[in-house]
């Protein structure tokens, strides 16, 4: 099969011996990447940094499967939730300008959200502790998820504000929710008095050499060089684009060799960039006094026992992981075109091989056994349940019926499922978990449905 693979050595600072003696990544990358060594298909590009050798990048598969465009490593891709950490920087630049504190009330620059009695702050949205249900998961319950229609900002607004209440009190739980990485880009683009991306441009990407990086604000622009992103349905490739102009959670469009740069700089800032660097990698503490590790944008761990800074990101068909491990001088940017890749399990691989005996034992994941909760409800019992409900906070109705002996669950225009009974007025079959509550007399008088981002939205019986 014709290899489409491209390398670029790119000279980082080191001495001409080491590089000479530098172990040479081709088979490694090859063998990680196999699959996506294809003309027929989307794939990857990856870009590693270490010391004592030129950065190395490589890319598989197609760019384009319409006009059979390779993949390089110069192509731009989308990369997801990796975002956030360019977000979280832009919110600290104008925290050390002294333009906002991160303890400030959310409200005080998003007036609209409403008052839940608690405090959210500016810090609460950076590490995901404010509690606030993910629009995205609000809007897919009123059969819009992401990627099924254009959202802009003042979507994620219109949704935020209808919301009557909070997954938990700000700070007690660590949730993560693109809600609040929204909000941060409404709220730059207010204080700043510039859009977002105007801001993140000239504070940011101008001024570190990011060249091929930018917002995906508007995503009828046209972008020179960028990969279109694709699933595999029905055995064969098809275009899975994100339109949509919400941007700030995701939505950053770069290359691996931007991400390295800036990553790089993360690693060994410059005494000009450092405050905000420190900043970036502060992790949330709980109202209890327990330490995440989730910190501003950054997932600061370990990785087999040696300490990794990192985030990943999925946005339509794009998938990404960025990460590095401070103090070994290696870090991996992988930037994809296939909603069936994994970034992570690719960068871990090459972390493997590039760390070898620092690492500590691999530690399986433990699998939780399957719990065998179906429960059987009379037919007769079941017609408690029927009738319409309706939520405010999803502005949708839920039409309950018995059909067939089971409970079924409709929702406008076409969305009709089985509800399975798990526990006394409880169900599985839409969205991850859905219950009715009653009132004093046993009446059914509300439905709720609750999800991994969304903990409990509440339809009124009508």
């Amino acid at each position: 099969m014709l290899r489409r693979l491209l390398l670029v050595t790119t000279a980082l600072p080191t001495c001409l011996s080491a590089q000479t003696q530098a172990r040479d990544l081709t088979p490694l990358v090859n063998r990680v990447f196999a699959r996506w060594d294809s003309t027929t298909a989307p794939g990857c590009a990856v870009g590693i940094d270490r010391p004592g050798a030129p950065r190395f990048t490589r890319a598989f598969g197609s760019a384009d499967l319409e006009y059979d465009l390779p993949n390089r490593p110069e192509t731009i891709f989308e990369a997801g939730s990796v975002s956030k950490q360019f977000t979280a920087a832009a919110t600290v630049l104008l925290a050390l300008d002294g333009k906002l504190d991160l303890s400030d009330d959310v409200r005080k620059y998003v007036p609209e959200l409403p008052d839940y009695g608690h405090k959210i702050t500016i810090r609460h949205l950076l590490n995901h502790t404010s509690g606030l249900r993910d629009w995205g998961e609000v809007a897919g319950l009123a059969g819009w998820p992401r990627q099924t229609r254009v959202h802009t900002h003042d979507h994620v607004l219109d949704i935020l504000t209808r919301q009557r209440a909070l997954n938990y009190p700000p700070g007690d739980r660590y949730s993560y929710t693109n809600s609040g990485y929204n909000l941060l880009a409404i709220i730059v683009s207010r204080v700043s008095g510039q859009s977002f991306a105007t801001f993140s441009h000239e504070r940011l990407f101008k001024p570190l050499g990011l060249t091929s990086t930018q917002w995906r604000d508007d995503f009828r622009r046209l972008v020179k060089g960028r990969a279109q992103a694709y699933a595999f349905s029905n055995r064969q490739w098809a275009l899975e684009m994100p339109f949509e102009n919400v941007h700030g959670n995701g939505g950053l469009l770069t290359t691996v060799g931007d991400l390295l740069t800036w990553t790089a700089m993360l690693d060994r800032p410059t005494p000009a960039w450092k405050p905000m660097v420190d900043s970036l990698h502060v992790r949330g503490i709980l109202t209890k006094g327990d330490t995440i590790t989730y910190a501003r944008g950054l997932v600061v761990s370990s990785y087999r026992g040696v300490p990794m800074v990192d985030h990943s990101g999925a946005t339509a068909g794009y998938r990404a992981e960025l990460g590095r491990f401070p103090g070994k001088g290696v870090a991996i940017a992988v930037l994809c075109n296939a909603a069936t890749a994994t970034p992570v399990g690719y960068a871990s691989q090459l972390a493997d091989s590039l760390l070898g005996s620092a690492l500590g034992p691999a530690v399986a994941t433990p699998q939780r056994p399957r719990a065998d909760t179906a429960m059987a409800v009379r037919p007769e019992d079941l017609a408690a349940y029927t009738g319409t409900y309706y939520s405010p906070d999803a502005e949708t109705t839920l039409e309950i019926s018995v059909a067939n002996g089971a409970l079924s669950l409709f929702r406008r225009p076409t969305t009709r499922v089985t509800l399975r009974p798990v526990a006394r007025d409880a169900f599985a079959g839409f969205s991850s978990r859905v219950w009715f509550t009653r009132d004093a007399s046993g009446r059914v008088t509300a439905l709720h449905v609750g999800g991994g981002r969304a903990y409990d939205v509440v339809f009124d019986r009508r």
